[in-house]
């Protein structure tokens, strides 16, 4: 099945720091894990059923971003989804791993200050209110 592929796209927080590591190659890998809720019912109630994601990012962007990767940090990340098999004392066991392709800072941690929270927003400087402001005559205009 050459060219398929599983990925997806994951909105949650951390359940402990991230640990970076770096391969025999020298390439910087930062492992962490993030918790996600789904709403299910079950009998009459509405509840929200956690699930953990495993999660790997490599390179530069592991680096830059690892010391920002604490526990209760709300991220995104999106990447690959594959399931790592193995055997433990000749039971079956397998777990879902996320190689993450990009990850966004969210907010703060869980619990902590609205300001700490607050994503920064980035926008384009505004000009001062005592600059000119052109004025067009709009005489030649053929409409």
């Amino acid at each position: 099945m050459s060219g398929t592929m599983a990925t997806g796209t994951f909105v949650g927080r951390l359940t402990r720091g991230a640990e970076m590591k770096y391969t025999s190659g020298g390439a910087a890998i930062c492992s962490f894990s993030i918790a996600t809720d789904s709403r299910v019912k079950k009998g009459d109630q509405w509840i929200d059923e956690p699930s953990y994601w495993d999660v790997d990012l490599w390179g530069k962007t592991a680096e830059s971003v690892n010391q920002y990767l604490t526990k209760g940090k709300l991220v995104a990340i999106s990447g690959s989804i594959r399931i790592e098999k193995w055997e433990n004392d000749g039971q079956p066991r397998q777990k879902v791993r996320v190689n993450a392709d990009t990850i966004t800072l969210l907010g703060g941690k869980e619990g902590h200050g609205e300001e700490q929270g607050r994503q920064e927003e980035r926008r384009p400087p505004r000009a001062p209110a005592s600059a000119p402001v052109a004025q067009s005559d709009n005489s030649d205009i053929p409409f």
